[in-house]
């Protein structure tokens, strides 16, 4: 696969500022780390986007994630590694990046009312938003994993 554009960051600093802020702004939330490497995972397995998977897969691992909860993430529901608070964060991510198809429906919004604040719920939201956003750069532009 060939990139492109070499350097998206570069032509367009500004944009690239406001998203890293906002990234900045999402990681002083007070959800887990560990909650939105899972989010930023399977946000980017859905959007196809090798080079966001293989970065937060690797910083995952880095901060203690198991091989093993990295392995069965795509197949999450029918595991039981995986506590309340991250499958209603799970349910959301899904329910958010297929918006289009589910039209983040009550039933998964309930979901993740009930194991999140209000609060939480806005920046899981945002963080949702941002990996996505990320997906959409990465795999329009061919940008290759490490």
């Amino acid at each position: 696969m060939t990139a492109r554009i070499d350097n998206a960051f570069a032509l367009a600093p500004d944009a690239i500022k406001a998203m890293y802020a906002l990234e900045g702004a999402i990681k002083h939330s007070g959800l887990e780390a560990s909650l939105l490497h899972l989010v930023k995972m399977r946000a980017s397995q859905i959007n196809h986007c090798a080079f966001c998977i293989e970065m937060h897969s690797r910083e995952a691992r880095a901060q203690g994630e198991s091989e093993l909860r990295l392995y069965m993430l795509s197949a999450w529901r029918e595991s039981p590694l995986f506590t309340e608070r991250e499958r209603a964060a799970l349910t959301w991510t899904e329910s958010l990046t297929l918006v289009a198809d589910s039209n983040a429906t009550d039933a998964d919004f309930a979901v993740v009312d009930a194991a999140f604040t209000q609060a939480e719920i806005v920046y899981l939201s945002m963080a949702i938003a941002a990996i996505n956003a990320w997906n959409r750069l990465q795999v329009g532009f061919r940008a290759p994993h490490a």
